[in-house]
């Protein structure tokens, strides 16, 4: 199940509290900063720190390709949205 377009502008990691990957197609969420990989279950994103996954180098080279192909979206908000950056 897609997340909200709204909740994927506010996601942050919980660790450095930058930005994350969706990997809708394999519920995923991940931190290429870190290594660390956060999981969507039934639709609701876990962030806790507890529960994320450190990606190996081999697994982070492959989401690193998918998301330089396209196949990932970027949380956070967006460049061309007028509220970016305003506090």
């Amino acid at each position: 199940m897609p997340l909200d377009a709204l909740l994927v502008e506010v996601l942050a990691c919980p660790v450095d509290k930058g930005p994350l990957l969706l990997f809708d197609d394999e519920d995923l969420l991940y931190n290429p900063r870190l290594h660390l990989a956060y999981r969507v279950r039934e639709g609701i994103p876990v962030m806790l720190v507890d529960e994320a996954v450190t990606v190996d180098d081999a697994e982070h080279e492959r989401l690193e390709a998918r998301a330089a192909r396209g196949e990932a979206v970027g949380t956070g908000p967006r460049p061309d949205d007028p509220g970016a950056g305003s506090t």
